[in-house]
């Protein structure tokens, strides 16, 4: 016997008409009848007297209706109270993002995944700098944050942060540019090129990598233009206006005149980091968390 048998009988029982029933249920009335037939069958009694003009119950048949309904009400409310333990089953999760994070295959995951597990929760999303994403979840603006690099983003004793990938940094350039046909570039060899990144005020960890890896090369990157967006930058770099370095996860934008090339520097990577606070309670965040050690397991 399965519940849906009992679903089935109870709503029979409820309608004392099979036609009816059979469209409560959303299914056929011949289907409806055999299953009530074999429930029958299986319990060994006639649940239901049927006449041409008339369905009613038999004794035994409410004796079971009574039964029937209180186990499916023990069900629906063993089901509550599951949800309720998780405190997943409504509500709102704030994420902040930065522009990159969208294109990356571990987000797209946790999101969907997530979607369909609490469906009834509310996730309100905010792009914006990792500085900006920091200061957020301090303020309580945000649950959860993807970031970079939380060494630039300066002293948050109340965040935490946790590393979900190391992300490929990419060099971004036209076409026709004489290092677009190479398999890889170093980083030392980009000291004549003229660069395109994020404004260093805008509180994105990109343009303080790039900056940092070319100090480390022994010059100081020539900037000949800022965009906020990182789309914005690639467009850009697409013109031949100049070159740009950007996580790899952006290569899924196919823009005409632009190349992507590996970088060789076995610094050129960029951690993505999921940041909360460290005392936040909420069920809601947890959950978050546990799906992104999930998915970035795999």
């Amino acid at each position: 016997m399965e519940l849906r048998h009992l679903r089935y009988f109870v709503t029979v029982a409820r309608e004392l008409h099979f036609s009816r029933a059979a469209a409560k249920l959303n299914i056929g009335q011949p289907p409806l009848s055999m299953q009530i037939r074999a429930l029958e069958q299986e319990l060994g009694v006639t649940l239901f007297e049927r006449t041409r003009r008339r369905v009613f119950l038999t004794d035994a048949g409410r004796i079971f209706l009574a039964r029937a309904e209180a186990i499916l009400a023990d069900v629906e409310s063993a089901a509550h109270q599951a949800r309720s333990v998780t405190g997943c089953e409504s509500g709102e999760l704030r994420i902040g993002f930065t522009t990159s994070s969208p294109f990356t295959s571990l987000l797209q995951q946790v999101l969907s995944a997530y979607r369909k597990r609490f469906a009834q929760v509310t996730l309100t999303l905010h792009e914006m700098p990792s500085s900006l994403q920091v200061q957020a979840i301090e303020q309580r603006q945000l649950d959860i944050g993807l970031v970079r690099r939380p060494e630039h983003i300066g002293p948050a004793p109340s965040v935490q942060f946790s590393v979900l990938s190391n992300e490929a940094l990419v060099l971004v350039l036209h076409r026709d540019h004489p290092l677009a046909g190479r398999r890889t570039v170093a980083v030392r060899e980009l000291r004549a090129e003229r660069f395109i990144l994020h404004p260093r005020g805008s509180g994105t960890a990109i343009h303080h990598k790039i900056v940092q890896m070319c100090e480390r090369a022994g010059y100081t990157p020539t900037i000949v233009q800022e965009a906020r967006e990182s789309t914005t930058i690639v467009a850009l770099a697409a013109t031949g206006l100049g070159i740009s370095i950007l996580p790899a996860a952006i290569q899924c934008i196919q823009i005409d005149g632009v190349r992507y090339v590996r970088l060789s520097d076995p610094d050129a990577v960029s951690p993505l980091l999921l940041a909360r606070r460290q005392d936040d309670p909420s069920p809601l965040v947890r959950a978050f968390v546990e799906l992104c050690a999930e998915h970035a397991a795999h």
